[in-house]
């Protein structure tokens, strides 16, 4: 499963892309911090973090380093070993 988290000057949300099978369109639905939280710590998730003020795109995933999952996502997305 992939997320995208967008962070921009007004805040920050987190959303999942879908396609709709009727029209073939690919459409973007904003999901609750908690569900990508749950979904991330079971270790199949990649969370695509973009931050819109310096067009800067950081890909992360279970496996990525401690430092930069708190970083960008925050403490309660590292993995208890």
């Amino acid at each position: 499963m992939k997320y995208t988290k967008v962070i921009g000057i007004s805040g920050q949300y987190f959303a999942r892309e879908y396609v709709k099978l009727k029209k073939n369109k690919t459409k973007a639905r904003e999901v609750k911090e908690a569900t990508v939280l749950k979904a991330f710590l079971g270790g199949d998730t990649e969370v695509e973090v973009i931050i819109e003020d310096l067009d800067k795109v950081v890909f992360i995933d279970y496996f990525t380093d401690a430092d930069i999952i708190r970083q960008y996502l925050g403490e309660k997305f590292i993995p208890k070993n």
